[in-house]
């Protein structure tokens, strides 16, 4: 049994045993088949070792038995045959041996020469498997090196010029997209041309119109000043062009109507006092303005020829003075609306024929309760202008005027009104809007276009401020302009059907500087236009009708629809 174990394991020895490697093979085929050689020559000798160790065990008695079996079984020729292949065996491991020092001597000089050519001071290798692979590591070092500064080089290359392939594309990418905005801008401004062609603005002038009104005024301040200088009168102060004319729009074609703001101060001896009305006024801010009669006794020697209204008799102040303000321009101890508009007219009548204009146009007074209207012609020229009593709340843009919001007002009823801080923002807007915007043109299209629709000019006007602060006042241009009657439509739109639109004064605290609120007004919350709607759907219902019919118009109108 131990004899086939032997036979086995010199068999396994020899089919295990490296063979010789070709010299066809590459540098690094052959460094890996001699390392893998190596270790397997490693693994021979250790089982070479197990064998002998094997034996020694066995000793020489083993042997002896081994023998004597042969060679009482008549196997001596097995025996013989067994030392012989053994003997083989050893010649060939020998053989084979020096073979490999040999190969390994030359390739471990010509390492070694090379090292010695690439760095002089390189310790020299002693062992020479070592110094076999060291070189082989070296060049393959090397080797890589180089390829990787051919690649870095080769993709440096690359990417110069691919980025400049992609400045290339990215500049026509650009371009292409430079030519299709302009196309869209050209196209949305060809548009807009059509569109504004087919309206019919305003003929007259409107900045010549607010220039000639703004003269006209100033010379009826200077006879203001003389004819009331002496009286219990209010004092009037200088005019403030407001509404749509002085803003730079209007509603109208013809007949443009200039509204002019004249605030008031109280007389001597009397004081003005801002009075909010009942819970139903308050919501609208709808004011009294009550007048009080103010001690003038300490003040005699300033006004000698004044009697104080407080401590003198009334016999006496009837006698020698005017009348007091109470008793002229008052209902109890409020101011009256209607009163003070007759006494405007009777002032106007009476300083007309004194001003230079008078020479060369023609005055016509007209009708109204509430202000002082008319008309001065001359030839087909002419301006119609209304004059509006108020009172300055604090030293603010918000007074209390005369112009009524309903259509039945006490006329001892003041509504507060914000059309001094609403024309400073539309300045604000103009002096930041480039020359060819058409904000206004919006504006004036839009309250042309729902007149007789049941929205009034002011819902108009509240929609347009509310967009003119969003957004910015280079994307009203006439390649804007549609798309802008668009959004007024939108926003009236979700107005109506929310019945809700917040009034763009009162409550806004981000309105620009230089246009001032009162505290009450500044702080105030949002107050609602659409309250009507709010609490009466049958109203609502006729909204969203009337919506609907201002739309229609619209779209006819830039189809161009007849």
């Amino acid at each position: 049994m131990d004899t086939w174990v032997l036979w086995l394991l010199l068999l396994q020895s020899a089919v295990q045993y490296p063979q010789p490697v070709g010299d066809g093979l590459d540098e690094v085929t052959r460094l890996r088949t001699e390392v893998l050689a190596k270790l397997r020559e490693e693994e021979k000798i250790g089982l070479e070792r197990e064998v002998e160790q094997l034996v020694l065990k066995q000793g020489v008695g083993a042997w002896g038995d081994l023998l004597c079996s042969a060679w009482q079984h008549g196997q001596v020729w097995a025996l013989a045959g067994l030392l012989l292949l053994l003997l083989a065996l050893w010649y060939l491991r020998r053989k084979r041996s020096l073979r490999r020092e040999e190969r390994e001597e030359g390739h471990g000089g010509g390492n070694e020469e090379e090292v010695e050519d690439v760095d002089a001071n390189e310790e020299d290798v002693g062992n020479e498997e070592e110094g076999d692979l060291d070189g082989e590591e070296s060049d393959r070092d090397d080797g890589q090196a180089q390829e990787v500064d051919n690649a870095a080089a080769n993709e440096e290359r690359d990417g110069a010029a691919n980025e400049v392939g992609n400045e290339a594309a990215n500049a026509a990418n650009a371009n292409d997209v430079r030519n299709e905005v302009e196309q869209y801008r050209d196209r949305d401004d060809n548009f807009g041309r059509i569109v504004l062609e087919r309206i019919q603005w305003p003929v007259q002038d409107l900045r010549e119109g607010c220039t000639w009104t703004r003269i006209l005024m100033e010379h009826f301040a200077i006879y203001f000043r003389r004819v009331l200088s002496n009286s219990f009168y209010p004092v009037l102060q200088g005019a403030i062009g407001v509404g749509s004319a002085f803003e730079g729009w209007s509603p109208r074609e013809q007949d443009v109507v200039y509204q002019v703001l004249i605030p008031m101060t109280p007389p001597r001896g009397h004081s003005f006092h801002l009075e909010l009305g009942t819970a139903g006024q308050r919501r609208l801010r709808n004011f009294h303005i009550r007048v009080q009669q103010e001690c003038t006794c300490t003040r005699e020697q300033q006004h000698k020829n004044m009697l104080c209204f407080l401590h003198q008799p009334e016999e006496e102040l009837r006698r020698c003075q005017d009348p007091s303000l109470l008793h002229t321009l008052c209902t109890g101890s409020y101011l009256d609306v209607e009163k003070t508009a007759r006494w405007f007219y009777q002032l106007v009548r009476a300083i007309w024929p004194a001003l230079r204009e008078s020479h060369r146009w023609h005055l016509v007074l007209l009708p109204s309760r509430r202000s002082c209207q008319f008309k001065v012609t001359k030839g087909r020229e002419s301006y119609r202008i209304e004059l509006l009593f108020a009172v300055r709340q604090g030293n603010s843009d918000v007074f209390v005027s005369s112009q009524p919001r309903q259509a039945h007002t006490s006329s001892t009823i003041w509504p507060e009104s914000y059309a001094v801080a609403e024309m400073k923002f539309f300045r604000y807007i103009a002096r930041r809007a480039p020359p060819d915007s058409l904000h206004l043109k919006c504006l004036q299209f839009f309250t042309r276009l729902q007149l007789g629709l049941g929205f009034s000019t002011y819902t108009i006007k509240t929609i347009v401020m509310h967009l003119l602060s969003v957004l910015p006042a280079s994307q009203w241009r006439r390649r804007h302009f549609v798309r802008r009657l668009m959004d007024i439509s939108e926003r009236l739109r979700t107005c109506v059907e929310m019945r809700h639109l917040n009034h763009f004064i009162v409550g806004n605290q981000r309105l620009p500087q230089g246009i001032s609120l009162p505290p009450e007004v500044l702080m105030a919350g949002s107050r609602n236009l659409f309250h009507d709607l709010e609490m009466d759907p049958v109203a609502h219902s006729q909204a969203v009708s009337q919506y609907l019919d201002l739309h229609h118009w619209l779209k006819r109108i830039l189809k161009n629809e007849q």
